[in-house]
């Protein structure tokens, strides 16, 4: 599997010369690379951001990667015409002191987005009934574990080729919302030297529809509690970032948000230094609300 994976790495060198890059502003450039065969994926693209004068200085820089590229940037692009705007909430942070950042935006495969962003660890720990319901939304197999072997491996390795980065763990964030928040505290915990920050946005530990719920599922409570006792380790400088806001779909998320930040603190985790989890009153479950505190984020983790 790992030969596989790797083998994408030279597909993605030769699209180096092929990709699409938008006009230079002030506010940095963007790259397009719309086609990219990863083994046992879905075909994948990529939106990537460079910083003002990259292309006018030799400086190395970190590199954040975010789930769900499409939304990241262009409102044309995105699902729902508006946007996190990620470019402009670095250069926001930077503003304050944050570490400028090449930002890698991973655009979500369609109707594949829930099968590559579902943990396989909850997936298979999933009792019966719960698997049912997680194979219904998935309409197909549950990827996620080659897709973030795929970020960490061969991506990776071909960014780091292809541009000026700052390859260390402590100068690698990964970010995402929702299913991608999910998404982001798995290969946070599976590839510890590798990611030194991760932003969980708005994360979706009920896993399938919360309407279909009355409350909390606590069978996915323990297996979310479990998981981080399992997996999450000592900080060792590394920075975790979570929040949810209160409206729609984010209603339904403090039970299970509760439950986490009680286990991260009881491992030793420092709230404030090591880990943060807030709560946006009245904030919803869409782009617009991510945006809004997307430069807090950044300050709290490239700091």
């Amino acid at each position: 599997m790992i030969a596989r994976l790797f083998a994408g790495l030279a597909t993605l060198l030769a699209l180096t010369l092929a990709s699409t890059a938008c006009a230079k502003t002030d506010h940095g450039r963007l790259v397009e690379i719309e086609q990219v065969a990863v083994p046992g994926l879905p075909v994948q693209r990529l939106t990537i951001w460079l910083p003002p004068g990259y292309d006018r200085s030799k400086r190395r820089y970190g590199v954040v990667y975010m789930h769900d590229g499409h939304n990241l940037f262009d409102p044309a692009k995105s699902n729902f015409n508006k946007v996190w705007a990620a470019d402009r909430a670095m250069l926001a942070a930077m503003r304050l002191g944050a570490e400028p950042r090449i930002i890698v935006g991973i655009w979500a495969p369609g109707n594949d987005r829930y099968r590559q962003y579902l943990p396989r660890d909850i997936y298979d720990a999933a009792s019966p009934a719960l698997r049912t319901q997680m194979d219904t939304m998935a309409g197909g197999p549950v990827v996620s574990d080659i897709y973030i072997a795929w970020l960490a491996g061969p991506l990776k390795s071909w960014v780091d080729k292809a541009y000026r980065t700052r390859p260390e763990r402590d100068h690698t964030a990964i970010v995402g919302s929702s299913m991608g928040g999910l998404v982001s505290c798995y290969a946070f915990m599976r590839y510890q030297a590798v990611y030194g920050q991760a932003g969980c946005v708005s994360t979706h530990w009920p896993a399938v529809d919360p309407r279909d719920l009355a409350g909390a599922n606590p069978e996915l409570i323990a297996l979310w509690d479990q998981w981080f006792k399992g997996r999450l380790g000592q900080p060792e400088g590394r920075r975790l970032w979570f929040d949810h806001g209160t409206a729609t779909l984010d209603q339904y998320y403090a039970p299970y948000q509760q439950v986490v930040d009680t286990r991260i603190a009881a491992l030793g985790w420092q709230r404030g230094r090591d880990w943060q989890s807030k709560v946006y009153a009245g904030a919803e479950h869409e782009e617009n609300a991510w945006a809004a505190r997307l430069p807090e984020i950044f300050r709290f983790l490239l700091r």
